[in-house]
C-alpha cells in the first residue's frame, strides 16, 4: 500500500460515512467535478438542510474541502487529507457519475447559484 497507513478506527469512521448512498454519491461526483449545494439539491431531489448536513460530515471528516466564490461555496475532494488515497482507491471502483452533471447542464441547473 503506498501513503501512509490509516488506524483502523479513522478508517472505519470514513467507510462508515461513505456507507452512505448519497455521500457515496457526492463523492464520486466531485472525483471530476465541483459542486454547490444547489446542485446536489437538484440531483438527489432534498433539501438544502439535508444536503448540507451530509456535506457537512464530509467536510468534518477531511474527505470535502470548500472554496468561497463571492457568496456561494463550492465543494470538491480534499486531495490533501490523509484519507484522500483511500477513498481514492475506492471511487476508482464506482461508477462515473458525470450523466448526473450532464442532465444539470442540459436543465440550466449546473451552478444555478451563480
Amino acid at each position: 500500500m503506498s501513503g501512509a497507513l490509516i488506524e483502523i478506527e479513522k478508517a472505519a469512521t470514513i467507510l462508515k460515512l461513505l456507507g452512505d448512498k448519497t455521500r457515496l454519491t457526492m463523492v464520486k461526483m466531485l472525483d471530476s467535478n465541483d459542486c454547490c449545494v444547489c446542485e446536489f439539491v437538484e440531483v438527489f431531489k432534498a433539501s438544502q438542510p439535508a444536503i448540507s448536513q451530509h456535506i457537512r460530515k464530509l467536510k468534518d471528516a477531511g474527505i470535502v474541502k470548500e472554496t468561497r466564490r463571492g457568496q456561494w461555496i463550492i465543494y470538491s475532494l480534499n486531495k490533501n487529507s490523509d484519507y484522500y488515497p483511500l477513498v481514492q482507491n475506492l471511487l476508482q471502483h464506482l461508477p462515473n457519475q458525470d450523466y448526473r452533471i450532464k442532465e444539470l447542464e442540459a436543465q440550466g441547473l449546473r451552478i444555478s447559484c451563480e
